[in-house]
């Protein structure tokens, strides 16, 4: 299997995910009313598993790698434009959060923030996730060796074992720095995972 295998699969999933905000969506223009712990699923869902897991694989592994290649300037320029597009939906996903808020603590007017942020996440994933699959993730798998390619595969599988613990680490040092409690013993244990 080629390591762009397991991504590709991973964009299926977010695809069904993005149909169903999209569902919602239609939902909240209709009833100009939102689900709070619907949006706060569709954020977690988009930051932790599209961001951090599917993300978190092309930059850290595929993108770090291609770095060290000659890749043409079609290439690498798409590279970029991923690399913006990937800043450009955590961005989006954090706005929808704010303006999530906005609207529980009673402003109801962020309704209409809340609309633009799903019609642009909703618009965003599918055009992102076509440019990556048709034009970019075989292509550049010509730029490495059988050995590398499997190497980079390898490299996947322990980056997905690792990401609950990630997860979960990152919630509980948020939670201790917004307390101010600082636990000494703190070190990067999920390398040792």
């Amino acid at each position: 299997m080629l390591p762009i295998g397991p991504m590709m699969a991973e964009h299926r999933l977010i695809e069904r995910m993005i149909n169903i905000i999209k569902d919602e969506l239609t939902n909240i223009q209709k009833e100009k009313a939102i689900d709070p712990i619907f949006i706060n699923n569709a954020v977690d869902f988009i930051r932790t598993y599209a961001d951090q897991t599917h993300h978190g694989k092309e930059e850290d592994i595929l993108f770090r790698e291609l770095k060290k290649k000659r890749v043409s300037n079609e290439h690498q320029k798409i590279m970029n434009e991923l690399i913006e597009e990937h800043i450009f939906g955590r961005k989006t996903t954090r706005e929808l959060l704010e303006a999530k808020d906005e609207f529980v603590q009673g402003n109801k007017k962020s309704i209409k923030i809340i609309i633009d942020k799903i019609k642009s996440l909703v618009d965003f994933y599918p055009k992102h996730i076509e440019k990556e699959d048709k034009h970019f993730f075989i292509p550049v798998m010509d730029y490495f060796s059988k050995e590398e390619q499997d190497a980079m595969l390898e490299e996947g599988h322990i980056f997905d074992r690792k990401m609950i613990h990630r997860k979960y680490d990152m919630l509980v040092t948020t939670i201790e720095k917004k307390r101010k409690i600082f636990n000494m013993k703190h070190k990067n244990w999920i390398e040792y995972m």
